[in-house]
């Protein structure tokens, strides 16, 4: 009997053993909704001394170290501690002023890479009265998709859009993007006023506010911000001839297209608008932008003409049927601008287009556009650390509301005190006066 007792505490030893290691084993692989395991969603990154936006401490051994939101890695998990998100990814969780609670914007956002620049986007431009589209391109990969379901699954007023389109540069899948967006905004509860369309590497220069003022303002209330002229001779290969996607790029074809229908005066612009909700309708609902759109799928970058050519319809609401390039919409510098609008690229060109360095941040704010393009954070991570905090310190000084702590996306971090609390000492003479 004595054996027999020895054998039944050893078998009941070895199971509570077995159940604490399976436990703990659990307990890692679920972790991820807890703030502890979620502490590598969030880490500080000390500021260039360059970035000369934010001012200098009085104390000369201070330093400042902005909140930096990351999203890579958790594309495995399936939840996300949206309270640990919020609190310590510094999103603004409140209307700050009655005239952006009375006038909600709507924004479609398009994405396919990137992923920390378009979460700190979202998190520049996110306000609780507005609604958001995320297109997620269909060449992005599963564990990014993942990433950003997880990311709009915190938010009541963000979300993907219901249809995505793979999208080939210069070709109708980015203007189809746009619209499947659309549509899905127009079913939304937010009744918002005006939609903003964005990529994931833009940022923005104005404030909720300033945006609200500059949709209000005399010349744009009641008008859709579509900047262009009509078709330059230089541009008509683009509608004259028919293309295809081949890969990841546009093929023109050797025949040509027909005329456009009903007799209409194409236009050429930018890709990016500020339209009003009824145009919106009006170009989801009509017949002849029905008849545009049909036109346009077999022509290269047919979002760089279809929206500027709607809306210089008389018919079409808010209609802007004299425009031209009016609207600032985005700061981007354009290699061929070199010497002329701007003093060179401080970054480097992509598809002649200059990916921002922090040399460049001062040019881009002296801009006063609604967005600037482009940013990479993987490349020029100090850029997009200068400007957002410039933006951030410009948001909560046009506040109507009391400022929370948690809004704040820098702090000043004493260097010696960290240096004497990690190291163990307190005599480390480069701080001793």
């Amino acid at each position: 009997m004595p054996q027999l007792e020895d054998t039944k505490c050893s078998f009941l030893f070895c199971l509570g053993i077995s159940i604490f290691i399976c436990s703990v084993i659990y307990l890692k692989a679920t972790g991820f909704d807890t703030p502890r395991a979620q502490s590598h969603l969030f880490t500080r990154r000390s500021f260039p001394q360059q970035c000369q936006v934010l001012g200098h401490s009085r104390n000369e051994t201070a330093k400042w170290q902005s909140a930096q939101c990351h999203l890579d890695g958790y594309s495995s998990t399936s939840t996300l501690n949206c309270s640990y998100l919020w609190s310590n990814c510094r999103f603004i969780n409140q209307t700050l002023s009655k005239e952006e609670e009375e006038y909600p914007l709507a924004f479609v956002i398009t994405i396919h890479k990137e992923l920390e620049t378009f979460a700190r986007l979202l998190r520049a431009i996110y306000a609780p009265q507005n609604v958001y589209c995320i297109h997620v391109d269909q060449k992005a990969t599963l564990g990014y998709r993942k990433s950003v379901e997880l990311l709009t699954g915190c938010f009541h007023n963000v979300f993907i859009a219901t249809q995505s389109e793979k999208v080939t540069y210069g070709g109708f899948s980015r203007l189809q993007a746009d619209i499947n967006c659309m549509r899905d905004l127009l079913k939304s509860s937010v009744h918002w006023r005006k939609v903003i369309n964005l990529c994931g590497q833009d940022f923005p220069i104005q404030s909720n506010l300033e945006l609200v003022r500059y949709m209000q303002s005399k010349e744009w209330r009641d008008r859709n911000m579509t900047p262009g002229v009509k078709q330059p001779q230089d541009k008509h290969y683009r509608t004259e001839f028919r293309y295809e996607a081949r890969g990841s790029y546009m093929t023109k074809l050797s025949y040509k297209k027909g005329p456009p229908p009903q007799n209409l005066q194409i236009y050429f612009g930018t890709a990016y608008y500020s339209l009003t909700r009824e145009f919106v309708e009006f170009a989801l609902e009509s017949s002849i932008a029905r008849d545009l759109l049909e036109w346009s799928e077999d022509t290269f970058s047919p979002d760089e003409h279809y929206w500027v050519t709607l809306n210089h319809l008389t018919d079409a609401p808010g209609s802007h049927i004299y425009g031209g390039w009016e609207g600032n919409i985005r700061a981007i510098k354009w290699r061929d601008q070199e010497g002329t609008e701007h003093n060179g690229c401080k970054g480097h060109y992509i598809r002649e287009i200059c990916i921002y360095g922090i040399d460049d941040i001062p040019w881009v704010i002296s801009k006063q556009s609604m967005f600037a393009n482009k940013f990479e954070s993987e490349t020029f991570p100090e850029a997009l650390d200068c400007l957002e905090q410039w933006h951030r310190v410009k948001v909560l000084r046009q506040a109507a509301v009391p400022i929370q702590p948690g809004w704040h996306l820098a702090e000043v971090v004493d260097t010696c005190q960290h240096w004497n609390r990690t190291a163990g000492q307190t005599n480390n003479p480069l701080c001793t006066r």
